[in-house]
């Protein structure tokens, strides 16, 4: 049983992300991409997304303290900030588990409660998602051509749902549709396991509800903004590194950043496949052509996965030279 589970939690993300990568890349010359990255490619732009990469997530390291004081426990910043560091990395190699991961850095370094440090975790991510969505609803609102065009080219119009669903709208959906089931259903199994143990939920609830009691509003919501904006320059300055999106705008980065962000969700290694076939998607509508979509998508996650590397690599490392906390 327990080696079902690893294989569900490890494998079955990578043969996921592969699989659609595989159906993306079919046939694709990958010797030009060596062309591309080192004659056709301004690394400057690059370099210059770095620093919001990293910002954006010293932003989550900084706010996840702030809503931590609240309840009693009063983690380091830099433990906070490199814990948040790590587990970017970890959730590459099992998808979902550095939520965890985080939370036992600042147990054995700091003496955070881990339960009450998972509570934390479960607010910030749903008040991420509530800002996701309403950033969403607008970006949909403002760019409603593009989207009608995106959901008939992948058969997702749900004027045509059953006529129009192309194969690989069919492919791609079942796919992602059954890695949300399994991701759900180990989800579940974990919150049973935490149900059973009353102190455990204590500690989750008190979590939870350290919003009310946060200091420094302004901060708070300086913070979260921050993540968001800092995520989005990443992401947005890339554009810059081609020829073929130098010119494409604001719009369309929003755009391709909204539904890169959506398609994150499936439990795949740093969104790597459905991420590509979203942005390249969207991407085409806006004019880029098929093969540069290719380009585009391929190199900037890859480079962004390198840096989520580094940055783990840095945070281990730094981790380890931190003396823990005597409590």
């Amino acid at each position: 049983m327990k080696i079902t589970s690893i294989v569900v939690k490890i494998l079955m993300p990578l043969l996921l992300g592969g699989a659609i990568l595989y159906w993306m890349y079919r046939g694709f010359d990958f010797n030009s991409i060596r062309h591309v990255v080192l004659h056709e490619m301004d690394w400057t732009w690059m370099l210059l997304s770095f620093p919001f990469g990293i910002l954006a997530q010293a932003f989550r390291g900084w706010r996840w303290k702030q809503m931590l004081d609240p309840i009693g426990e009063h983690p380091r910043s830099v433990t906070s900030v490199n814990a948040v560091f790590l587990s970017y990395a970890a959730s590459l190699l099992v998808p979902r588990i550095g939520e965890f991961t985080r939370c036992g850095v600042l147990k054995r370094c700091d003496g955070v409660s881990f339960s009450k440090a998972l509570g934390t975790v479960v607010t910030e991510r749903a008040i991420d998602s509530l800002l996701v969505a309403g950033v969403t609803g607008i970006t949909l609102l403002a760019q409603l051509n593009i989207f009608n065009i995106f959901f008939d080219r992948t058969g997702t119009s749900f004027e045509s749902v059953v006529h129009r669903f192309t194969a690989a709208g069919y492919f791609v959906t079942f796919v992602c549709g059954m890695a949300c089931v399994v991701l759900l259903h180990f989800l579940l199994k974990k919150l049973y396991i935490y149900n059973k143990v009353k102190a455990t939920l204590s500690g989750i609830w008190q979590g939870v509800m350290s919003l009310k009691e946060v200091k420094n509003i302004p901060l708070f919501i300086f913070f979260t903004l921050g993540i968001w904006v800092s995520y989005f320059l990443h992401y947005y300055l890339t554009f810059f590194c081609f020829d073929f999106t130098s010119h494409l705008g604001i719009g369309c980065a929003m755009v391709t950043f909204v539904v890169g962000s959506i398609a994150v969700l499936v439990p795949t290694p740093n969104g790597a496949g459905p991420w590509h076939f979203a942005v390249k998607t969207m991407l085409i509508l806006y004019g880029v052509a098929d093969e540069n979509a290719l380009y585009f998508v391929l190199i900037v996650h890859a480079v962004q996965t390198m840096l989520v590397v580094l940055l783990g690599v840095w945070s281990w490392v730094a981790l380890n030279f931190i003396k823990t906390k005597k409590l």
